[in-house]
């Protein structure tokens, strides 16, 4: 072989060793909760490869979040519900720290042997619900207690270390609702001052994530002046969005998910939402949240199954996947949502499209969390 060839074919190996090496290394990055919102070609390249890995019925799972705990569904159900690929997560409600670990130790067993995708694990552990949500656990105060970053930053490490001990990645918290007269908020707000709700709230997100678990905004369009529980009936904003604003500092930090109410909205010419709940709203959601204030994180409906200002419509869970949820929260039969919004995206092609955007998001979020 003369020089000159041997030359070239020594650096066109050395291309391709480069080439690969370079894969590999795209391949096993790892990604943080920062990365999320990053241009990253590695992590979009890892997200397509996973999402076209999938069928149809696997993609849509990622949307839909089951749940368990004592007022949740049986274990037994939320196991059958992995092992057919139903669901894509699973919030935990009341129950012990053991009991929560097992279970998930189990579930993360199922998706292994199955080899199907990690399952995203949540939990409202706000610090005013924290204890009940995981009994024998720290009792960290209310929300309404917390006045100083100090504190918050004692909270959420508190917080943090358990749900990482029992292998939570989401936390549905904080609530940015400003007033704690509401009668399903109460102490759960950081007070009526406005700017103090939002810089405690900001905080809690920060010091949250930071710790490696995934924060979430809570009530969309807002809560806390509103009278009456959607748990047990619709309720109203009448006229203006009050609350909204506090949610664009937020959402200017970084915040990663955000949580819809099925709050109404009447005598609102631009975002009144027709009788429907907010989380059913197209123009709350996609109109108003990840078009006019520029959200491109997770959005995430309340949850679909016991409250009554949503378990009257029919098939909630399409509508609110429709409007622009990205995560289907507790829905009341997660097969039937499962069915249904298969049905709709071979009619529906721009439904279709933006099924496709959510899952690809909930992929990322899952990467960038470690899950995947």
């Amino acid at each position: 072989m003369n020089i000159k060839k041997f030359k070239r074919v020594k650096y066109i190996s050395f291309l391709f060793l480069l080439l690969v090496f370079s894969n590999g290394i795209a391949q096993n990055s790892k990604f943080s909760l920062d990365d999320f919102y990053t241009d990253n070609p590695a992590l979009d390249h890892k997200v397509d490869s996973i999402f076209n890995a999938l069928s149809d019925q696997q993609k849509i799972a990622q949307m839909i979040i089951s749940c368990t705990g004592e007022l949740g569904k049986s274990e037994a159900t939320v196991k059958k519900l992995a092992e057919d690929d139903i669901i894509g997560g699973v919030v935990f409600l009341k129950g012990s720290k053991k009991t929560h670990t097992q279970t998930i130790n189990e579930l993360n067993t199922i998706s292994e042997k199955k080899k199907t995708l990690p399952l995203i694990f949540s939990m409202d552990a706000e610090p005013s619900l924290f204890a009940s949500r995981i009994k024998g656990a720290q009792n960290v105060g209310k929300t309404i207690e917390i006045k100083t970053h100090s504190r918050s930053d004692s909270v959420v490490n508190i917080i943090n270390k358990e749900l990482k001990e029992i292998g939570v990645h989401h936390n549905f918290a904080p609530v940015l609702d400003i007033s704690p007269g509401n009668e399903a908020i109460k102490s759960r707000s950081y007070g009526n001052n406005k700017d103090s709700v939002i810089d405690l709230a900001n905080r809690f997100i920060k010091c949250t994530e930071e710790g490696g678990i995934i924060a979430t905004a809570k009530h969309f369009p807002g809560h806390g002046l509103v009278k009456g529980d959607t748990h047990k009936q619709s309720v109203y904003i009448d006229g203006p969005l009050q609350e909204v604003d506090n949610y664009k500092p937020i959402i200017a930090e970084g915040v990663l998910s955000i949580m819809v109410a099925h709050i109404t909205v009447r005598n609102n010419d631009v975002f009144g939402t027709d009788g429907l709940p907010s989380s059913c709203s197209r123009r709350i959601i996609t109109d108003l949240l990840k078009d006019g204030m520029c959200f491109e994180g997770i959005v995430v409906s309340d949850a679909l199954n016991i409250m009554k200002a949503v378990t009257i419509l029919d098939n909630a869970p399409l509508l609110a996947s429709k409007a622009g949820c990205d995560m289907i929260l507790m829905p009341q039969d997660e097969r039937k949502t499962m069915n249904s919004i298969l049905a709709e995206i071979k009619k529906d092609p721009e439904y279709h499209q933006q099924v496709i955007a959510s899952v690809k998001k909930i992929l990322r979020l899952k990467v960038c969390a470690g899950i995947i």
